[in-house]
């Protein structure tokens, strides 16, 4: 079945708010810098201003090879603007942002905002009234922020190491003794166990529990995400954390990954905004909201940065690669969807790190 890009199908309208983590805590309590923008009413009107300011900045922790299809397409559409991409890692686009609307130069158009990121994003992003420019409502999240992608988190398996048979199913069959001794790789900052928080049948409680067993397990703990996928392609491990972007684009240059049928987890939204003093906000916006159309989301389709239904729903995976993957996978998954979710994560992800006894200050 051909997947319909209708921003309303299938979508609950839950992304009303998200949060941050230690290192941006700090940030919450104070708006961002700059004047707000002062943008047409019209989407044609809208055009015409960003054709004038001829170019958009567009800053996003993704490699400039992912979102260039999407990027061609747009300078097709509209052949008078420019768009100049940076790969910046979230934490500093933050503290960039941040310090730019304090000196009141901001070079930023387009950031992005997700998982841990979110709330001093939305504290320093415009507000512009999105629906006008054809955003639907159950994407626009905030008032502020625009839900583009998603990229859930995983578990990922060797599959010169694992039989698709004997793959964990249950978060608990990871504590299983053959899985002992570093056989298993997971990031170190237990935004991982996202889902425990999640899922009600769960909690902290269990989730702390869970994570004392599985640390005695002795797993090869990582830095980040990326680094703990690595030791999966290579067979360093038989199974870790991961992305799904991670895996499908591991899969596709031939390494023996698979994601593995372990439930649940999150969907792990991402978002895009114009910060207030953006030099170029009605290209800024002009962009967001072509990111958001069907034509753009087929494109990032492709690359495995497209929405997904942010609560499990596998009744239409159509031609949504990570949507395909991760029902093929059965797996189950929840959205972050209220601004008190987010706020008990920042208490837990530190509670899980000390569980795990990656807690390293």
């Amino acid at each position: 079945m051909t997947h319909v890009w209708k921003s309303g199908a299938r979508r609950r309208s839950v992304l009303t708010a998200a949060t941050v983590l230690v290192t941006a805590a700090g940030l919450t309590s104070c708006g961002g810098g700059g004047q707000s923008a002062e943008l047409p009413t019209s989407m044609s009107a809208l055009v015409k201003q960003a054709e004038q300011e001829g170019e958009v900045d567009w800053s996003v922790p993704k490699p400039q090879s992912q979102m260039q299809p999407a990027i061609d397409l747009f300078e097709k559409k509209y052949p008078g603007i420019k768009v100049k991409y940076t790969n910046t890692k979230a934490p500093d686009q933050v503290s960039q942002i941040r310090m730019e609307q304090a000196a009141r130069k901001v070079s930023i158009d387009v950031a992005n905002a997700g998982g841990l990121t979110v709330v001093p994003s939305a504290a320093m992003a415009d507000d512009i009234d999105w629906s006008r420019y054809g955003i639907g409502t159950e994407n626009i999240f905030d008032k502020k922020l625009v839900y583009i992608w998603a990229v859930p988190k995983v578990w990922a398996y060797n599959t010169d190491q694992v039989k698709a048979a004997d793959a964990p199913k249950t978060w608990d069959d990871l504590l299983d003794a053959k899985w002992s001794g570093g056989k298993v790789s997971a990031e170190s900052r237990a935004s991982f166990m996202t889902a425990w928080k999640l899922d009600a049948s769960l909690g902290e409680t269990k989730a702390l529990a869970w994570a004392r067993k599985f640390a005695a397990q002795k797993p090869l703990f990582s830095p980040n995400t990326t680094q703990s996928e690595a030791p999966i392609e290579s067979g360093q491990v038989s199974i870790g954390t991961s992305l799904i972007n991670l895996v499908l684009e591991a899969k596709k240059k031939g390494a023996p990954v698979e994601v593995a049928p372990l439930s649940p987890t999150n969907a792990n939204e991402s978002y895009l905004y114009v910060p207030k003093g953006a030099p170029h906000p009605a290209a800024a916006t002009l962009l967001t909201s072509f990111l958001s159309s069907d034509a753009a989301q087929q494109v990032l389709a492709k690359t495995y940065n497209s929405r997904i239904p942010v609560d499990t729903d596998c009744s239409d995976p159509g031609d949504i690669p990570v949507l395909e993957a991760i029902c093929k996978a059965n797996l189950k998954w929840y959205p972050t969807a209220t601004l008190d979710d987010y706020n008990q994560l920042t208490t837990f992800f530190p509670k899980g790190e000390k569980a795990l006894g990656t807690n390293v200050g």
